[in-house]
């Protein structure tokens, strides 16, 4: 059984990230300099497109198709992609007349990909070439050539699809990126489509969605007394109450100020809900998202917040247990 050499392995490796550092770097430089003007038309042009930018290639350049198109997708461009080995078998019916085709390829001469280009051109489908060969039958057959050629890949044979692989990755996100920026996408679009993830519940969870409301708000009098404040907040679970007068909170006490007054030996018979609390407490507005309670509760190492509407006035309450369940953080 072959056994890896660990220098030559770590050497290897960090061989292979040069070179495709590399080959990003001198991508990077042809999209400020000579490929400028065609990486403006491409993003033009997929701006222009009124239906889907339908992603094509084959082997790993289809794996790279796959994520470009899921990428667009997901950043306000209507993407797909389609396969060209089962577009010659059907699939092409799926591109249309106001669809643009995006194909990639290394080499620019897959069979299965340019016999698909003069029929994609009878259609008036605009086509957009990503190879790392500018004068192969892809490109001829394109309306807008994005070079994506490499030096040399990190395969140590030079053989294997590695940095030419990243190379087109990265071109792909510079297109999204691009475009997103071009159509005014922002982080409440970027959560419409990423509702069921962890990044759509940060950005779509609103206080109101998760707070306690109701009579489910811990509440006592500035006049209530100790005890009673006690048993609100037991009833209620949250570990904080709110103190109001009328329907404003004007203090809050929690479970650990209970803890800190009982270990200073305070007559908490003496005490009111008033001689106790804090003063000004901390509040969110109902329309914030629960986001931004998560952060103030790090901020400020707390483990509640009272929840008030525009004109001040309480309207919930909100535990670092409540963001949890809704898996906001």
């Amino acid at each position: 059984m072959p056994v890896a050499e660990p220098g030559r392995s770590v050497a290897l490796g960090a061989q292979a990230l040069a070179i495709e550092a590399e080959a990003l770097l001198a991508l990077q430089a042809r999209i400020a300099g000579p490929m400028a003007d065609a990486f403006v038309r491409a993003v033009d042009l997929m701006l222009a497109c009124r239906g889907r930018v339908v992603v094509m290639g084959m082997g790993k350049s289809g794996h790279v198709g796959r994520k470009i198109a899921a990428t667009l997708a997901s950043t306000g461009t209507p993407a797909m992609f389609v396969h060209p080995a089962e577009a010659s078998h059907g699939d092409l019916g799926m591109i249309k007349s106001v669809d643009l085709v995006l194909a990639i390829s290394n080499s620019g001469e897959v069979d299965e990909l340019t016999v698909l280009l003069p029929v994609v051109k009878r259609q008036g489908v605009p086509l957009i070439a990503m190879t790392g060969r500018p004068e192969s039958s892809l490109a001829r057959h394109a309306d807008i050539v994005l070079d994506s050629g490499v030096e040399k890949e990190a395969c140590p044979l030079n053989l294997a699809p590695t940095a030419s692989t990243t190379a087109q990755m990265a071109l792909g996100d510079a297109l999204a990126v691009a475009l997103l920026d071009a159509r005014g996408f922002g982080t409440e679009d970027f959560a419409r489509s990423h509702p069921g993830g962890a990044l759509g519940r940060k950005l779509l969870t609103h206080v109101s969605d998760v707070m306690r409301a109701g009579d489910d708000v811990p509440r006592v009098l500035p006049t209530a007394s100790v005890s009673e404040l006690m048993r609100e907040m037991s009833r209620k679970g949250l570990g904080a109450a709110a103190i109001v007068q009328g329907d404003h909170a004007i203090g809050i006490f929690t479970d650990g100020d209970l803890r800190r007054l009982v270990e200073s030996g305070a007559d908490l018979r003496a005490l009111s809900a008033a001689d106790v609390m804090h003063h000004a407490p901390r509040t969110l507005r109902v329309e914030a998202l629960a986001a931004e309670a998560a952060e103030l509760m790090e901020e400020h190492r707390i483990t509640s917040v009272l929840v008030v509407d525009a004109q001040n006035r309480l309207v919930g309450a909100l535990s670092i247990n409540d963001l949890m369940r809704a898996k906001v953080i």
